[in-house]
């Protein structure tokens, strides 16, 4: 698979979701669809991130936009983050990677003074004919889930 390039259609995957769930994102054509990519579940940043798109769930459905959150984590582990923070939205997960690959999320990382491979916070937001328009890197929690929301609004 190519790396993802904004402005150009995305390559069609699927993954095993919360609610027993396979979610293949060509079926959601016809809806923007915001991808955000954490590190782990029942982390704070993780967490934070995820009550602040649960919390703006409706106004990102007004605006015709599905949101969707993706990490290595397994789908036992999503779904008890879900249920735990009551999240209106499913977990997508990548357990092999390849997904992350696709988006290039996976990078070098500092954790405790060890260098690991981890998810790097990043967000996507697909149109509804299924093209990349904006893409947030590095992504600090604060206020993000808000700004995508209006970059939604934008599409």
């Amino acid at each position: 698979m190519s790396k993802i390039t904004v402005d150009k259609a995305v390559p069609d995957f699927q993954l095993p979701a919360t609610g027993d769930i396979t979610i293949r994102l060509s079926e959601l054509k016809g809806k923007n669809v915001v991808l955000y990519f954490y590190p782990k579940d029942n982390t704070p940043g993780c967490t934070l991130e995820g009550q602040d798109f649960r919390d703006l769930k409706s106004k990102f459905t007004r605006a015709n936009t599905v949101v969707l959150g993706i990490s290595r984590d397994s789908v036992k582990s999503h779904e008890g983050f879900k249920e735990k923070q009551k999240f209106n939205f499913d977990l997508l997960a990548d357990e092999d990677e390849k997904v992350c690959k696709l988006f290039d999320v996976i990078k070098l990382k500092n954790m405790y003074g060890k260098q690991v491979m981890g998810v790097e916070r990043s967000t996507f937001l697909i149109d509804a004919k299924g093209v990349l328009r904006r893409e947030w890197r590095k992504v600090k929690v604060e206020g993000h889930a808000a700004e995508v929301l209006e970059a939604a609004k934008a599409l």
